[in-house]
């Protein structure tokens, strides 16, 4: 039984953390109640930890410290959403209270998860209970009592998982929407997950040797036809080449896609084309999805039921390997693609002057619209692909300005987008849009020739009046306000709040202009999504028009995903 963490120990349970992690992602995104697609929770912490990960395998330790100490910087820069961005404070703290210590012995690492939590909460403006925060600081709390009564390190984290599990449970309890869902917090299910693959590699039942972790839970067995008993998994494994349209896509979204849509996803890239390995059951909707990106090449699928059944029956399985030369090539590819993306740190742009801006968003036409009202750096992202800290902080550095003021224009996105803060010379100041329209309505009003806190207050002033709704389509089935959602339906959201579902966008259209009524509007503008013909727009322009006579209602490409339109209300 071990009593102290060393550096090679430390590493061992970050690495079975995020095996761990890695396999429960779905299992953590399906918790999330409301509808919308969105950057799921799992996605979001299994981001952030995997970076960490991917750091520890590049180097070994002399002690804990230096250990602890390049966790907390990968999760830093690679947090994405909320949940990542909690996730790297809890262990921000962690690798505080372990500077300088060479073994962390049982109150030492209790210690440091309570200061784990300490950094989470008071970087939270407003913490709510019901969620991670509540589970890590209870989980802390037990471990703190059982390490000061004389437990082992092992015991001590067991009580931490015990008392974990209990204020898991109970989250269900304390949040109203989780109460209605009847499901608990997943960010406080990843933090759990976390913790037991932490005390199983120490109890040596995990091994990142053998990419060890939890299991999946299994799905009932299914009888073919020739009564041979055969796992039900998903069927084809599905393999593919798309040579790309634009060189700088992004695939997130298409990686959530297929996530949703099957397991064992791996998808390697250059700037000239894209691999996917993916098993499921239609791959034919993964082709189709995947050509949105670009141009199919060459795919590649079996069943692997049919091969399973063959091989029972001794027969020889029937396979095709017309893309081993693809893969050899693109091994070399990701080879030289690895090689780049772990380049230096780049240099921050020397100011040129005064005030620079950075904003967050996703669309072509977004991008050049932001361009063109004087932003210096887009970084690509918004729901369902939440940009890093790190993504934030290297277009902030890039930006040669002294002073750059940051758009998130999400709100998944700004605690990623403050922990960029503290890591430049740069005065950064976040503006807290959390939507797009609100950003391009605060950099309507940024003057360069004001002061900085002009700027602030102008801007602040210009998102406060900034309505914002929002058109998509509901990602799951729902109960959701007492409104019973099926996947598939038009959701319409204002300033967040559901409006409704419906499956006639005529009717959504007739009632959102029915809750502008509130606002008495003068300036209406409606950013239309890749989804969506130009002519569509228009008509749905046409019908607010219609309700707001004396408005000015404006029609702009945006070119969005997930979002068929974007409705700028002030």
């Amino acid at each position: 039984m071990r009593d102290y963490i060393d550096a090679a120990a430390f590493k061992e349970m970050i690495l079975c953390a995020d095996a761990a992690l890695q396999a429960n992602i779905q299992a953590i995104n399906d918790l999330n109640v409301f509808p919308v697609p969105d950057g799921d929770t799992g996605t979001n912490m299994g981001l952030t930890i995997n970076n960490a990960a991917t750091e520890l395998r590049k180097r070994d330790f002399d002690n804990v410290a230096a250990a602890a100490d390049c966790v907390a910087s990968a999760m830093l820069r690679g947090a994405r959403g909320n949940s990542g961005v909690i996730l790297s404070l809890l262990f921000r703290g962690i690798a505080k209270r372990l500077k300088g210590v060479d073994t962390a012995g049982t109150q030492d690492f209790a210690w440091a998860m309570n200061d784990g939590v300490e950094a989470a909460y008071k970087a939270v403006m407003k913490p709510a209970e019901g969620t991670i925060l509540t589970v890590s600081r209870l989980a802390s709390a037990a471990a703190g009592k059982a390490a000061k009564g004389g437990a082992s390190l092992e015991d001590t984290l067991s009580a931490a998982i015990d008392a974990g599990e209990l204020a898991l449970e109970d989250t269900v309890n304390q949040n109203p929407v989780l109460k209605k869902a009847g499901v608990i917090d997943a960010g406080g299910k990843g933090y759990m997950v976390i913790l037991k693959a932490i005390l199983a590699s120490l109890r040596g039942e995990m091994s990142s040797a053998d990419q060890a972790a939890p299991a999946k839970e299994e799905k009932k067995p299914v009888f073919t036809a020739e009564n041979v008993f055969v796992p039900e998994v998903n069927i084809f494994d599905t393999v593919y080449v798309v040579r790309k349209r634009d060189a700088n896509v992004n695939l997130l979204p298409l990686r959530l896609y297929l996530d949703s849509i099957g397991d064992s996803l791996v998808i390697n890239e250059d700037d000239e084309i894209f691999k996917v390995h993916v098993h499921t059951d239609i791959p034919g909707k993964a082709l189709v999805e995947s050509q949105k990106y670009g141009d199919l090449d060459v795919a590649k699928i079996e069943n692997m039921r049919l091969q399973a059944l063959d091989m029972l029956g001794g027969k020889q399985p029937n396979s095709t390997d017309i893309l081993d030369g693809v893969e050899r090539e693109l091994e070399g590819q990701e080879d030289a693609a690895e090689a780049d993306a772990q380049s230096e740190e780049p240099e921050e742009a020397a100011p040129e002057k005064e005030y620079g801006v950075v904003t967050v968003c996703a669309g072509k036409g977004l991008e050049s619209l932001f361009l063109d009202l004087g932003a210096d750096q887009v970084v690509t992202g918004g729901q369902t692909m939440n940009p890093s800290t790190d993504d934030i902080l290297r277009a902030v550095k890039a930006t040669p300005a002294s002073t750059v003021f940051v758009f998130p224009n999400n709100k998944n996105i700004i605690m990623a987008a403050e922990q960029a803060v503290p890591l430049t010379e740069k005065n950064v100041i976040v503006m807290p849009t959390k939507t797009v329209p609100q950003g391009i309505s605060a950099l309507l009003n940024f003057n360069p020739d004001e002061s900085e806190e002009s700027l602030v207050g102008a801007m602040g002033d210009a998102i406060g009046k900034v309505h914002t709704a929002m058109i998509t389509y509901a990602a799951r089935d729902s109960d959701f306000g007492g409104h019973a959602i099926h996947a598939g339906e038009y959701l319409a959201l204002l300033d967040g709040a559901l409006i409704g579902s419906y499956t006639n966008i005529k009717t959504l259209f007739k009632e959102l202009s029915w809750a502008f009524d509130d606002y008495h509007p003068e300036f209406i503008t409606v950013y239309y999504g890749e989804d969506v013909r130009a002519e569509d727009a228009n008509l749905a322009a046409a019908t607010i028009e219609g309700n707001f006579p004396d408005a000015e209602v404006s029609v702009v490409e945006g070119g969005q995903p997930v979002y068929y339109y974007m409705i700028s209300v002030e």
